[in-house]
């Protein structure tokens, strides 16, 4: 992992120590010293970290960034626990359902796209493009695919060994969503985890290994990783930030949400971070190595955030 990345993920780690600490009154996430509580995704973590780290520096207040996954930060923003709930995927019905019993009004932010990746480890030289048809017949429910060989004929004979998101996180949501024909469906006999260096180990540690996670992760491990290109059935496409802002990358582009309590932009620190983190997105997005967004997604954000705050 890169110094940036290490930064990123210890601040993450360290921010929810602090916010487990402050268990004591979560009903009240704003009162401790004016603090923003933020939780939820750990691919979008990073970059909310980033943007935490940039707003603090001019002046700004601490934002305390945990990970609980999409899911579990949904949980905990619809209790009314956080400020902001950062997800891989837009709010499902029942976390919807969730928040309108709880009484919480909240505004949705696009802050920036994904190219979810498929990675493999750097001694698999065979595998360089899959099919989505092929990465369904390697994860749908109930798969039996245990072995390269059994994906084409002329793969070699290596154990397949899976890694990939657990049930909380909206990039196992999204993946069997695209990929299987359904959200959470998907075959169980896998090493599951919400943290994606543990999926990086994984594959790296297993020459027949094959996971995925957020275009970031792969970013900071092209060295020990392989990306995987994807026929949707136009040929082969790699994953990036041009072929992701292009359209071109399908069905794993994808976008990336802040949600935001409408209670909570009444504060002044909240409302600035969100600008800050706005009118800063391409930075912050570069910074964190995410794809920025284009120049319609960010009008659309700044519209509905301005929308919000007057």
């Amino acid at each position: 992992m890169t110094p940036r990345r290490l930064l990123a993920v210890g601040a993450i780690a360290v921010a929810t120590l602090i916010v487990a600490g402050c268990g004591g009154d979560d009903s009240d996430p704003g009162s401790a010293g004016g603090t923003i509580a933020a939780d939820g995704s750990s691919t979008v973590g990073p970059y909310v970290t980033a943007a935490a780290e940039g707003f603090r520096d001019e002046g700004g207040v601490d934002v305390t960034v945990g990970i609980s996954g999409t899911g579990g930060g949904f949980e905990r923003f619809c209790r009314g626990e956080t400020d902001l709930s950062n997800a891989s995927r837009p709010i499902d019905e029942d976390e919807v359902t969730m928040c309108e019993q709880k009484g919480v009004e909240y505004v949705e932010l696009q802050v920036a796209n994904d190219a979810l990746t498929v990675v493999v480890n750097t001694e698999n030289d065979w595998a360089t493009c899959l099919t989505v048809d092929e990465l369904n017949a390697m994860w749908k429910p109930g798969s039996k695919v245990s072995n390269w060989n059994q994906i084409r004929s002329d793969f070699p004979d290596e154990a397949l060994k899976l890694f990939g998101a657990g049930t909380d996180s909206g990039t196992f949501d999204y993946f069997t969503d695209v990929i299987n024909g359904e959200e959470g469906a998907s075959r169980t006999d896998y090493s599951a985890s919400e943290d994606d260096n543990v999926t990086v180990q994984g594959v790296s540690g297993s020459k027949g290994g094959l996971g995925y996670f957020g275009f970031s992760y792969f970013e900071e491990n092209q060295d020990t990783l392989k990306a995987v290109e994807i026929d949707n059935g136009s040929g082969c496409v790699e994953p990036s930030v041009e072929t992701a802002q292009a359209g071109d990358y399908e069905p794993l582009s994808r976008p990336l949400f802040v949600y935001v309590k409408t209670e909570s932009l009444e504060r002044d620190e909240v409302a600035d971070f969100l600008t800050y983190m706005l009118d800063n997105e391409t930075t912050i997005a570069e910074q964190a190595q995410f794809v920025p967004l284009d120049e319609d997604q960010l009008a659309d954000a700044e519209q509905k955030l301005q929308d919000a705050l007057s």
